[in-house]
């Protein structure tokens, strides 16, 4: 897995935005569901500015979520993930029905102590506590509802209705 840099170039230094926007574009990749979100994630280095992986839902398999696929590659407590930021455009899923583990549940075993979000999950599907459940396991939780409007572009086809 290479790592890449990046350089934030959002407003007055907003890497947080920067990265989010980023996630963003990766959830336009998803193929479009009637059964769950199209959700992109990436999960930048210490620095700041170096790419340690990313993912968006359904990238490998139909039951993949972004945040799933973007740890993929690394084992639990991965030494790399020390000080990194998980950027994800919508918050950690807390239930699903389709892999036994949460992406709560994954983000908290790879010993990620700081994640970023535009939108909370609507209950479409479940009543996703992630935010909550990362916060009161010590980790950082930053919601950035100013981005939250790319978020249910990408996810038109199941708000529509």
């Amino acid at each position: 897995m290479a790592a890449e840099t990046h350089a934030a170039e959002t407003g007055a230094g907003d890497a947080d935005g920067h990265w989010l926007e980023y996630a963003v574009e990766l959830a336009l990749r998803c193929p479009p569901s009637r059964t769950a979100f199209s959700v992109g994630a990436v999960i930048v280095g210490p620095d700041g500015a170096t790419v340690l992986a990313e993912g968006w839902s359904r990238a490998g398999d139909p039951r993949d979520h972004a945040e799933e696929a973007a740890l993929r590659g690394f084992a639990p407590g991965d030494p790399r993930l020390a000080g990194a930021t998980l950027y994800s455009s919508l918050e950690p899923c807390s239930a699903r029905a389709s892999r036994p583990r949460t992406c709560t549940e994954l983000t908290l075993a790879a010993g990620i102590g700081r994640v970023v979000f535009a939108w909370r999950e609507p209950a479409l599907f479940v009543d996703c506590q992630g935010a909550e459940l990362l916060a009161a396991a010590g980790v950082t939780v930053v919601e950035r509802p100013d981005l939250a409007a790319g978020v249910r572009a990408a996810n038109a086809h199941l708000l529509a209705d």
